[in-house]
């Protein structure tokens, strides 16, 4: 586990859901943390770790001017052999203004007068340089609590001690959108589609019926082993590369049959080989 994770992120994509899986996982969670206490929260939790042990910071926008500190604070715990994690939370700007618009709750920015479509665009700008360094991207647009709550877990909890890199693997479909987040997507559309058998329609990849049908097909067999194969010889790369966690994502039409399948499959490969494997599966639920 991270000694120091700062979750970022831009507004109304989960910060405080994640703050609060922190703390559930043993973090003393700090929330909003102005930029220039940083550096005496992390010497706080070395000189009393009984009391702080690991610390989880929010930091973001409403920082203000401080929250433009951030980097030359990042670099002063690095100068100190500080480990430190940033995590930074993403959705789509209509889901962004969705949940703003259900909440009803004010985006940080808003005092600038800017439409909340505009307001989401002025606060990419102000993260982007914090987004491009971030350790992980984490893509809620799609997630739901409890989908959220297992990805971050098996983020922060990953044992870099192990092979050296956690996998999350995101089965979705293509018609609610590509996963922001994923580092590498495969389509699964070339793949028979159990949709089209009448038995099989209400179904999902977890059921065994579905799988067997999918797996049966010499193109899916293939392709998931030359695939895994592949990812074997990625992973020490990315591993040595010090990226701690890798996004795979596997579409197909709805996200309930072949990519729920494909994506079962490849954990059950990468954890026979001792990878540490989260699996979501974004659209499963979803008609």
């Amino acid at each position: 586990m991270k000694d120091v994770v700062i979750i970022t992120g831009m507004s109304g994509a989960g910060k405080t859901l994640a703050l609060k899986c922190m703390e559930d996982i043993g973090y003393y969670a700090i929330d909003n943390l102005p930029a220039p206490l940083l550096v005496d929260m992390v010497s706080m939790m070395e000189a009393n770790p009984e009391k702080f042990g690991k610390i989880a910071a929010v930091m973001d926008v409403r920082g203000g001017r401080s929250f433009e500190e951030l980097f030359d604070l990042l670099e002063e715990l690095k100068r100190k052999g500080i480990d430190y994690f940033i995590l930074f939370l993403d959705a789509s700007d209509e889901v962004l203004v969705r949940r703003f618009s259900e909440t009803r709750r004010i985006h940080p920015l808003e005092s600038e007068g800017l439409r909340i479509a505009d307001t989401i665009s002025r606060e990419r700008e102000i993260l982007k340089r914090l987004h491009e360094n971030a350790d992980v991207v984490v893509d809620t647009s799609y997630l739901n609590v409890y989908q959220l709550r297992e990805t971050l877990k098996g983020i922060i909890t990953s044992d870099r001690k192990g092979v050296g890199i956690s996998v999350t693997v995101v089965s979705f479909g293509y018609k609610f959108g590509i996963p922001l987040d994923a580092d590498i997507i495969m389509d699964l559309r070339f793949l028979p589609n159990p949709y089209w058998i009448e038995e099989l329609q209400g179904l999902s990849g977890l059921d065994k019926r579905v799988a067997d049908y999918v797996t049966n097909f010499p193109e899916a067999k293939d392709f998931t082993q030359r695939f895994a194969e592949i990812l074997f010889e990625l992973l020490p790369l990315y591993a040595k590369e010090h990226k701690l966690h890798l996004n795979v994502g596997f579409g197909c039409t709805g996200g309930r049959h072949r990519s729920v399948v494909v994506a079962e499959e490849i954990r059950r490969i990468l954890e026979e080989k001792g990878y540490k494997v989260n699996v979501v599966h974004r659209d499963i639920d979803r008609k």
